[in-house]
Parts: structure tokens; sequence; C-alpha cells
């Protein structure tokens, strides 16, 4: 047996070995808490605000409120849009023990459809169950009144109020006022490429049309916001801050609400427009377009059967008439009377013999008079008040198309007016170059004669021919119509009172028209006046017995061509291709108050004498509260001689 081997351990190797083993795991331990230690350092310090941020984006969440739409009342203080809480009935899921259930029950309470009830479920599967989803957006008030009685039976149903838009007056003042409707992609994606999108976040509405779309910045205010503690369900725990929205600014118009009625009432059963302007200012006392419509079905979402209905409507009530374009007819013979006399080419004395027909040298084609027999010797006060087509031919044909269209436009036609809405037209105001780039055909001189009366190309809105009337009462002193007179928004001062600061707008009037003689206003407007208070002239029995001082000017637009040989008789043509009766005046003659002008589509029988006519008599009867006279006119039948002007036309 071989002897055992006895291994003598080195001591200090051994203890080398295990101080070096020590060495290195206290550096990785300390090496490791030097990184521990320095991230700390780094999110507790360095990037202490940046995960504050995030953190405080997972508590704490910032939820917008809707400013209060501003208000708009007319000249008098009269409201024309509200804002008018709507009720709808909303369900929290989660507090509901049988959802299915209670939804029918209260589904038979209220008479809600089964549509509107698969459009809910339809809703709260995409929505978390603590969310309110709306079961009914428009409560009656008798269903609010019904639920509220029974609202202990229904835990987690409840009604909610918002304010939405409406107009008190409904068709009255929708083409002035537009209407506010949901904003859809198109409005989103405009918001957003002007930078005021995040000013909306809470907003469903927009303006449309109208004030309600050219001052919606004014009216829109500034969004608040509401700072909520949230947890990690998206849950609302508490609210822990709250700025409250800027409401919109309120404004008041330049329209008078009670002449508004009064031209509603006088269009009644009539196409056509009315506007009113204060030629002292340019505000726009009266505008209606009939017929109309009610802006307020537009301001929940319109139906697509309402919307057909309102665009397949043979009256097409969609379109402002007030600033799309008619032709003139004789309403604008004084304007071209002003041109002729600026002009030198007639003299107030200057006559001419009117036989009832104008024809140019060379060509076979007469122009008629609307008098078959002629007026005889007609200088030019005679010619604007027995509005003598002879004189006017023979006045467009020694004037030419560029001399009649230069001076035209200095009077604004052919322009946009410049009010504060955006549907307006330019209308047209035809030239040798307007009608070589329209159809790249030369100017005929028959087409200059037609101008000369009205006809042809031209065409004017009736807010053009107000502006223009208010330039030459005013002795070339252009004025800008407009709708607003002033803005008030809610100041709030730091002890708490608070007021309305009204700031009223002033509008700047353009370069004024000025003539070589002034004389020739006087001359013009004597004319005009005329043609209202002298017995026989064509607007003479509109406005017999009124208690003020009138001026004007009949017009009977031919719509359809009429051949040569060929005699106009309105009972055999049809509706669309009848006449069309224009009418403007101002009173009082001295200093004009008031202008208007009138257009109606397609009357039966007459000329703007008849028709137009009676109706400016009835806006001038209200504004100086002549309201008997009114009531007569209204009742009373008048009857002018049918007689022929352009290629046919009715007595003025």
């Amino acid at each position: 047996m071989s002897p055992r081997r006895v291994v003598i351990r080195n001591q200090s190797a051994e203890a080398n070995l295990f101080a070096r083993r020590t060495f290195i795991a206290f550096a990785v331990v300390v090496l490791v808490l030097l990184i521990l230690f320095g991230n700390v350092f780094n999110l507790q310090v360095e990037s202490f605000e940046k995960y504050q941020t995030r953190s405080n984006s997972n508590r704490i969440k910032l939820l917008p409120v809707a400013p209060n739409r501003g208000l708009i009342y007319d000249r008098n203080g009269v409201l024309l849009a509200d804002n008018k809480p709507v009720y709808s009935l909303e369900v929290i899921a989660e507090d509901v023990d049988d959802i299915k259930a209670n939804i029918e029950q209260v589904s038979r309470l209220l008479d809600i459809s089964p549509e509107r009830q698969t459009k809910f479920f339809k809703s709260m599967k995409s929505k978390r169950r603590f969310k309110p989803v709306e079961l009914h957006s428009r409560l009656s008030d008798q269903q609010v009144a019904l639920f509220s009685v029974n609202q202990h039976k229904f835990p987690g149903i409840f009604v909610n109020a918002r304010l939405k838009r409406y107009y008190p007056f409904s068709d009255l003042t929708t083409h002035n006022l537009g209407y506010v409707a949901r904003i859809n992609r198109k409005d989103a994606n405009k918001l957003e490429q002007d930078g005021k999108s995040e000013n909306y976040a809470a907003t469903y509405g927009i303006g449309r049309l109208g004030i309600e779309r050219y001052y919606e910045d004014m009216l829109h205010g500034t969004i608040g916001h509401q700072e909520v503690e949230i947890n990690n369900q998206g849950r609302i725990i508490r609210t822990l801050n709250y700025t409250p929205p800027v409401p919109g600014k309120d404004l008041t118009l330049t329209l008078d609400i009670e002449l508004q009625m009064i031209a509603k009432r006088a269009l009644s059963g009539k196409r056509g427009a009315i506007v009113a302007m204060d030629p002292r200012t340019g505000g726009i006392l009266a505008m209606y377009s009939n017929p109309s419509y009610d802006g307020n079905l537009f301001v929940h979402g319109i139906s697509s059967k309402n919307y057909k209905k309102l665009l397949e409507s043979k009256d097409l009530p969609l379109i402002n008439r007030s600033v799309q374009g008619y032709p003139p007819a004789s309403t604008v013979k004084p304007f071209l009377a002003l041109t002729g006399l600026e002009e030198n080419v007639v003299t107030p004395t200057t006559e001419i013999n009117d036989p009832g027909w104008y024809k140019l040298d060379g060509l076979p084609n007469k122009y008629r008079d609307w008098k078959p027999w002629g007026h005889g010797m007609v200088n030019l006060t005679k010619a604007i008040e027995q509005s003598c087509n002879i004189y006017f031919y023979d006045l467009a044909f020694k004037l030419g198309i560029t001399k009649i269209s230069n001076m035209m436009e200095r009077f604004g036609f052919g322009d946009y007016t410049g009010i504060d809405i955006h549907e307006e037209s330019k209308a047209i105001m035809p030239s040798v170059a307007w009608k070589r780039e329209r159809y790249n055909k030369p100017w005929y001189t028959g087409e200059t004669l037609s101008v000369g009366i009205g006809q042809s190309y031209w065409t004017v809105t009736p807010l053009q021919l107000t502006q223009a009337l208010t330039t030459l009462v005013n002795h070339g002193e252009r004025k800008v119509p407009h709708l607003l007179k002033a803005n008030s928004e809610l100041i709030i001062e730091s002890s708490g009172n608070a007021y309305h600061q009204i700031t009223p707008t002033i509008y700047e009037p353009r370069a004024p028209l000025k003539l070589k003689n002034d004389k020739n206003w006087d001359v013009v407007l004597e004319a005009m006046h005329n043609t209202v208070q002298k017995f026989g002239a064509t607007a003479y029995k509109p406005f017999k017995g009124s208690t003020y001082d009138a001026s004007g000017k009949t017009g009977s637009a031919q719509v359809a061509r009429i051949k040569q040989n060929e005699k106009y008789d309105a009972k055999t043509t049809s509706e669309n291709q009848r006449d069309n009766a224009m009418f403007i005046a101002f009173a009082p003659f001295d200093k004009p108050e008031i202008v208007i002008a009138v257009a109606i589509e397609n009357v039966a029988k007459g000329g703007g004498g008849t028709n137009a006519g009676p109706v400016a008599r009835q806006v001038m009867d209200q504004y100086f509260g002549d309201r008997v006279i009114t009531s007569q006119m209204h009742n009373t039948k008048t009857k002018v001689k049918s007689a022929t002007t352009t290629k046919h036309h009715e007595a003025d």
C-alpha cells in the first residue's frame, strides 16, 4: 500500500485571489450604482420638465369649452339671431343596469323612433361605457317635461342642454344673416389652413352665407379650457382649473325689421327684391328677396327631402335676388341723361321729335316707343317724366357705348358695391372690350340703342341701383352699402363689474364722382321729381296722396325677344318670359333720407309704375309713418294703358 500524498494549501495565493474577486465584484456594484444614480439624476433633474409633462398628460387633460356665439340685433335693438337651448337625451351605459330594457322603456315614453334606437346602439359600441352617448338630439319641451317627471326611473339617462343658433324671424332675414350650419370636412380643412382649428375645437357650427359668414371671426369668440384630472381609463376624477371662454361680439345691423316685414308683405305672391338704403350713411334699411327660406332648417342639418325641395323649386328661393342681376330697363335713363349733359351731347332744352319709332340710316329695323303714336317734341325733362324711349335711343346713338359704359362704371354698375356679404354679383356693364372678351364679336350700333333704354346685355342688381341712386342724390358723393352698424363685446373689470363696450362701424366713402357742371345734378333730379309729382307722368299714380315729397323712375324690362312685326301679349307669353317691373325712388326730395330699388319678375300686366311703384310706396309709407295710406294703396288697383317700348314693351 503506497503512502498518501498531502497537498499543502497556499494561503497567500488564495487570499490574493479572493481579494481580486472581491475588488472586481465591488467595482461592478459601484459601476452599476453609478449608472443607476446617473439615470436617476437624468430622470429627476436633467429631464424633469420633459417627464413631468408626459406624466401630467397621462394624468391631466385639457378639455376645450366652446364660447357663446354673439347675438345679432336690428337698428332698433330687435333680436334677429339668438342662441337657443336645445335639449338632447343622453345615456351613460355603465350606470344603466339593463341597457336594452331601459332604452325600450324610455323610447316608448318619449316616442323615440326605432331608427334612433338602432343608431344609439351602434354609437355605443364605439365609445367607452362611462362616456355619454346621444339617444335623441332635439327633444321638444313636452318631451323634456315628461322625462323630468320620470327621470328617477332611468338612472344613467339624463337630459343635456346646448345652445344652438335660432332665427326668430325665420325666412324674413335669411338672405341677409345667412345661417350657422355644422362644420363639414371642407370647413375643417379651411380652418386648419387659416390656423383657426384650435379655436374651433369645441364648436359644432360655423357661419354660412350673409352676416354669419362675413363676420364669423367676430361672432364666434375665443375658446376656453377646463383642466381636469383623469385616471388610467380616461375617467374624469376632478376639475383642477377653468379658463372661461370669451363670448363672440354682439352685432347691431342697420336693418329695420319693421321695414323688412313691410317689404315681405309688399312682395307677397311675387318673385323679386327690394333694397332700401339711407343715402346719408349707406346703411341698408331693408333688403328682402322673395321667395326666401327658413335658415333654421340648416342649423340642425337639413334633411335631404327639404333640401331637394328648395333646390328644385321653380321660384329659386335659395337665390338672393337683391344682389343678382336684372335688365335695368328705364330706371337707368336718369343716369344716361346725366351722361348726355356731361358730354355736352344734349342740353336741358334740346328737343327731338318722337313719332313713335326710331330708325338708323341704312337699316330696316324700327326701334319702337312704348307709346305707338309717340310723344311729339321731347326734351330731356319730358323724356324722363314720360320715359320716352325714342329720346334715349337718339341719346345713346350720339354718346356711343364707350362713353356710356365709362360713365356707368363711375356710378358702380358692373362692379361689386362692397356690401358686407359675400354673395354679391357684379352683374354686367357691357362695353366693346367686354363683348370681345366674352363672345369674341364686335359691338354693333343697334346694341348701343338697346343699352340706351337699359336692355341688351346690361344687367344691374337692385343693390347697385340703390348705390347709384345714392350717388345721384348726393351729387356725386359715393357711399359703401353696409349692413353692420356697430359691434359690442362684454368687458369684465377686475372688480367683477361687467359692461358692453359698443364700437360703431365707420365706413370710408369712395372717391366722389365729379361733374364738369354741378347744375346737371339738379336737372336730372328735378326730372325724377316731376316723374312722381306731375300729373300724367309714369310714376304719378303710385305716390298720389303721399304726405312726403318723393321722386323716382319707373322701368319695364323685356325678358323675351320679340320679332320686328310681333306684338307682346302677356296673356299668351309663358310666365318666365314675361316682363320684369323695375322702380327706383327717393324721399324727401330736398334732403333724401331713403332710396329704394324694386325688381319684380314676370308681371302679368302693366309695367314698373303699376307693379313695382306701389311696392316702393308701401316701404316708404312705413318709413315715414304713413301706414293708413299704405293700407289704402295695398287695396287699390291702378290701371295703366298698355303700349310698347324697346321691341314691344308696356308703359313704364
